[in-house]
């Protein structure tokens, strides 16, 4: 080894030690002649003496040291002078003596600078990037992913889970997302996909009699990005036999409760709290609620039918809801606050926001015309309106309109500032199965969740009110992961197929490794996927997965380090058997 020691482990404990670290130059200081040089490593960063009284030879090559130079550096430990102490360093009582100094390599002046207080626009933090991860918070950022995936591990390997990898280039099934495509060589005109999860090989391990398996996967999808989306992202995948949704959900708070007191080393209360799909949306309007506070809706659809206002009567003649939500003591927003609300409603779906404040014992609004004393009594009464409240209204289909509301919700608990700083985890649990588009019902999730058994007589006649063996964990508002309880028998896959406009033969086709699969005794089975990025990222305080991510990509999915996606050339396009037909975006 070219050290005996890291830059972040010594102490006076240490003192006369002969030592050689080895790490970069982070600062450089000249005191009348005595050269300072703060060596650092991941582990931390130790004062570097060149003093010409001590060695003059070492102290002359110290002269043109530059900023990210590698040193290796060999000499004594030193207690620093009284009164030149660092109390925020680990190494802060002593320094190093140089008594030899190798460079091992020189370094340009850095394009970005290699410090936690950095000031750069995200490309340049990209293309860079192995210099910004350079940063201690960077670091620090990815070795606290490092802890929850190798803590992850142990508590699945407790659990008698098996960790098993499963393929990369598959063949496509219809999904939930656009997938990634390769093309064969040895195959002209046959492509791969890459996979989005590892959904139906994992669904094979369980007839294979694995019982219990996870992976921590790379999984790929060709969609748009935002701050918790990223082409290529990293789950915690889980698949169990012979459970049912508790079982899973119960695997699933234990592995939270072993993360937070192994890597946060705090206690997490468990079970954690429940919500159905449906009241979710009725209550916070979101499948993902953040309950750091409160701002509950009320459904006012049945009072508002007797109103004059026409926006209103119009959604409950068309089977649509009005929610109200009770913005406390928001009653003195000016109209530049209360337009900021409305324009949020409107880029959410929603024709609009209606609101009334309260005054003492009376509403006042501009439509406040169309509602009786009779129905204000009830609205006040309903909501618990008080005097200096704001009441805010969304009209329309059950999901659009409680979905608009609920973006409401989120500015209004920022702006009011009632977050409060704890963790909230919740499972969402009865999702609805199927959805209708276009006169054909759809699965919302896949073909394979299995349908809730008190819903299965409603199969065939009602699909709209058959809710699923589906439950989400969510955090803060964030969804960490979900999943279902799977289907196993032919005779309710081939009803599901029905439902959806297909035949099990027509199912077959696509997804024939499967369905072959379980003719030869699928034991019960169902799983969760949790999105190892945003995990991280919330547990680390952090809005963005691209923090703990070690090469992301930028919002165009680019990455401007490498330069991919790139064009190929003509040699690799005949060494696939192919020609590109570029088609320019407009």
């Amino acid at each position: 080894m070219k050290r005996t020691h890291t830059c972040g482990e010594l102490t006076k404990t240490d003192i006369q030690q002969e030592v050689t670290l080895c790490g970069w130059v982070q600062t450089r200081r000249d005191h009348g002649g005595v050269v300072f040089v703060d060596l650092r490593d991941r582990y931390g960063i130790t004062q570097v003496v060149f003093d010409p009284s001590h060695n003059k030879n070492v102290h002359s090559k110290a002269d043109k040291l530059g900023r990210e130079w590698v040193l290796q550096i060999t000499g004594k430990v030193s207690l620093r002078p009284k009164g030149m102490e660092n109390s925020k360093l680990k190494t802060g009582e002593i320094e190093i003596m140089t008594d030899h100094l190798e460079i091992l390599n020189i370094a340009e002046t850095p394009p970005i600078e290699i410090e936690d207080n950095l000031e750069a626009g995200e490309d340049t933090r990209l293309k860079y990037r192995y210099l910004d991860l350079r940063r201690p918070s960077m670091q620090k950022k990815l070795m606290f992913r490092h802890e929850i995936m190798h803590a992850t591990r142990e508590y699945f390997k407790q659990n008698q889970f098996v960790e098993i990898e499963t393929p990369i280039l598959v063949k496509t099934t219809p999904g939930g997302a656009r997938v990634f495509k390769t093309p064969s060589r040895v195959h002209p005109g046959k492509f791969y996909a890459l996979p989005e999860s590892p959904q139906i090989y994992k669904q094979l391990l369980m007839v294979a009699g694995l019982d219990r398996y996870f992976q921590i996967p790379k999984c790929l999808r060709d969609e748009d990005l935002r701050a918790d989306r990223q082409p290529e992202f990293t789950q915690i995948d889980v698949e169990m036999s012979f459970v049912e949704e508790k079982d899973i959900q119960d695997m699933i708070e234990g592995l939270f409760k072993y993360l937070f007191k192994t890597v946060l080393n705090k206690e997490l209360p468990t079970p954690f709290s429940r919500l159905t799909f449906y009241d979710a949306m009725s209550k916070y309007g979101s499948d993902k609620p953040d309950l750091r506070f409160g701002l509950e809706f009320e459904d006012v659809t049945e009072i508002i039918k007797h109103s004059d206002f026409g926006v209103f009567k119009s959604a409950a003649d068309k089977n649509g809801h009005v929610f109200c939500l009770n913005a406390k003591g928001a009653g003195g927003f000016s109209r530049t606050e209360l337009e900021e609300i409305i324009d949020i409603g409107k880029r959410h779906g929603l024709g609009g926001v209606a609101w009334m404040k309260v005054n003492g014992t009376v509403l006042e609004s501009n439509i406040v015309k169309y509602f009786s004393a009779e129905v204000q009594k009830q609205l006040i009464e309903k909501i618990k309106a008080q005097d200096g409240d704001l009441l805010l209204f969304a009209a329309d289909e059950f999901e659009k309109a409680a979905n608009g509301l609920g973006q409401v919700r989120l500015h209004i608990g920022k702006k009011l500032n009632l977050i409060k700083d704890e963790w909230k985890f919740l499972w969402v649990v009865d999702f609805p199965l199927y959805e209708q588009v276009e006169d054909k019902w759809t699965a919302r999730h896949h073909i394979f969740t299995h349908p809730k058994d008190e819903d299965l007589d409603k199969l065939e006649t009602d699909p709209g009110t058959v809710r699923g063996k589906m439950y989400d964990v969510v955090l803060n508002g964030w969804e960490l992961g979900g999943g279902s309880i799977r289907i196993h028998r032919k005779d309710v896959q081939a009803r599901v197929c029905q439902v959806l406009g297909m035949t099990y033969e027509e199912a077959e086709k696509t997804f024939d490794f499967l369905l072959n699969a379980f003719k030869y005794g699928a034991p019960p089975h169902g799983g969760i996927a949790l999105g190892l990025d945003r995990t991280t990222a919330l547990l680390s305080g952090i809005a963005d997965i691209r923090e703990v991510i070690a090469f992301p990509r930028n919002k165009a999915a680019e990455n401007p380090m490498d330069g991919s996606p790139q064009e190929w050339n003509k040699e690799f396009l005949d060494d696939l058997h192919m020609k590109l037909d570029v088609v320019k975006k407009q």
